[in-house]
Formats: structure tokens, sequence, C-alpha cells
């Protein structure tokens, strides 16, 4: 089994709970989606999985093994084996795209090779097949800082698929993106995972997107997973009650301050 949750619990230093009780069982070649209202607990899941977060309670097993009971160099080395995906890449703005692709497989690298491709790449056409897939190996040897956000998230996209990691763990990968190029990079993405029988969860605010590319769907609300279902058997009602008052609260953070009567006394 890829991965295993009995009653986890996530509870920040600050006393916030941003997980409860969550059971979760994915097989190896899964491919998931976490969809639910901003807040609910997505991030915090997908982070918890990554092993950046230590669960509060319950237990948590990843490829067989319970990470929090290895030690660090054998929890760095199972951290190898996840390739992550986020919304804003950490990708140093002077580094030129073909360096931070190849950046994927540092984890698998001795030190004397990771030093010598900072220097001068040691795989450009690696990196080059990694960003041709999303339709970007025009871009190897541009800076970051001249890419636009959605360019972005593709080359983050595309050092992940460079490092060929046994699970990947994507949060919100295409929001910086057009339906269509959001579309085409999820396909990407799901191809990659088929082909190669690796387990990809993502989280997606973008619920129709969720339904079009994904055939296990996760419905997480106030860090509770509240349905988990084929894309076919989710109803209407369902997706209703997962995204409740969401947009109503959206609108009262941007509405106005009701106005202010004051009485002005008469001379």
């Amino acid at each position: 089994m890829s991965l295993n949750l009995t009653g986890v619990g996530l509870t920040h230093a600050n006393g916030q709970v941003a997980l409860r009780e969550i059971d979760l069982r994915v097989q190896p070649g899964e491919r998931i989606a976490i969809i639910g209202p901003s807040g609910a607990g997505k991030t915090s899941l997908l982070r918890l999985l990554a092993t950046s977060l230590q669960p509060s309670a319950g237990q948590l097993e990843l490829f067989g093994q319970q990470p929090w009971q290895l030690g660090a160099q054998q929890r760095q080395q199972l951290r190898g084996r996840v390739g992550l995906i986020h919304q804003a890449p950490p990708l140093p703005p002077r580094q030129r795209v073909v360096t931070a692709v190849l950046a994927g497989k540092l984890g698998q690298w001795s030190l004397a090779r990771s030093l010598l491709s900072l220097l001068h790449p040691v795989d450009i056409q690696g990196a080059s097949s990694a960003l041709g897939r999303l339709d970007l190996a025009d871009k190897l040897f541009e800076r970051c800082d001249q890419l636009s956000g959605g360019q972005l998230q593709r080359v983050g996209i595309a050092r992940v698929l460079y490092q060929a990691p046994e699970l990947i763990l994507a949060d919100e990968p295409v929001s910086a993106m057009d339906p269509l190029l959001a579309g085409h990079t999820l396909s990407v993405l799901n191809q990659e995972a088929s082909a190669r029988k690796i387990t990809l969860l993502a989280s997606l605010h973008a619920v129709e997107l969720a339904l079009a590319h994904f055939p296990r769907i996760i419905g997480v609300r106030e860090g509770r997973i509240v349905f988990d279902l084929p894309p076919e058997a989710i109803s209407p009602a369902e997706l209703e009650a997962l995204y409740a008052n969401e947009q109503l609260q959206s609108l009262e953070a941007v509405a106005p301050a009701p106005p202010v009567c004051v009485q002005i006394p008469r001379c």
C-alpha cells in the first residue's frame, strides 16, 4: 500500500485544528483529486503526506513505513521518493530554467554531480524533454524571473517529471493558468502517473477540472473527509454542501462597511 492514514489529526502550534480523524487508504498508481473550500485542510493534508508536518494524532504509513518512527536520515531518503509540486514553486529568480528542472534529481545525485550541475547543466537533453511535454522547451535557458506565473508553475511540474518520483503531491498546480492550459497540464500529469504507475494526489480549487481529469475525488471540509467517490457518483447536492457559504463569506470580505449614522445636535 502506498499511503495509509488511520485516525490522523493535525493541530498547529497556535492551537488551530487543521485535520480531524482522517482515515485514508491509497493504492499504488491511484490518481486522486482533493477538493474543498478555502481553509478546508487540503494543503495541510498534502504537507502531512509529504512528511513536512508531523501528525498530532493517529498513524501515517508511507511506502510501508512510518516516517516519524525513522531517523532523520532515513526520513530524508523517504522524502526523496516523493515529488512536490507547489502552487508557487520556490524557484530562485535569477536561476535558469534548465537548472531549476535538473534540481529535481538533486536528492538522487552525488554531492559532486549536484554542484557541477549548478555550474554547468549535466543533462540538458533530459531537462529539455521534460519542458517539451509542457510546451516550454523554448524557455530552457531563460531566467525564472522572466517567466509568467503559469510558466513558473509548469517549470515546477517539469522538475517533478524529471525527478521521476514514486509519489506526486501537487498543491493547486494549475491555479495561475487559463482553463485550456490547465486542462492540458493536468492531462500531462495524469499521463505520466498512468504510464509509470505512480501515485498522484492533487488539490484543486477548480471542481470541473478535478471531475474531468481524476477517477477518484476526495471532498474535504473543516479538516474532515466528507466524501470519497468517483466523479460520476458525486451529486450536485454534495458539491453544494461541500462549498456551502464559501461564496457568501468571500462576498462579505469585500463588501463595504455599512454607513455610520451620525446624529448632529441641533443648534
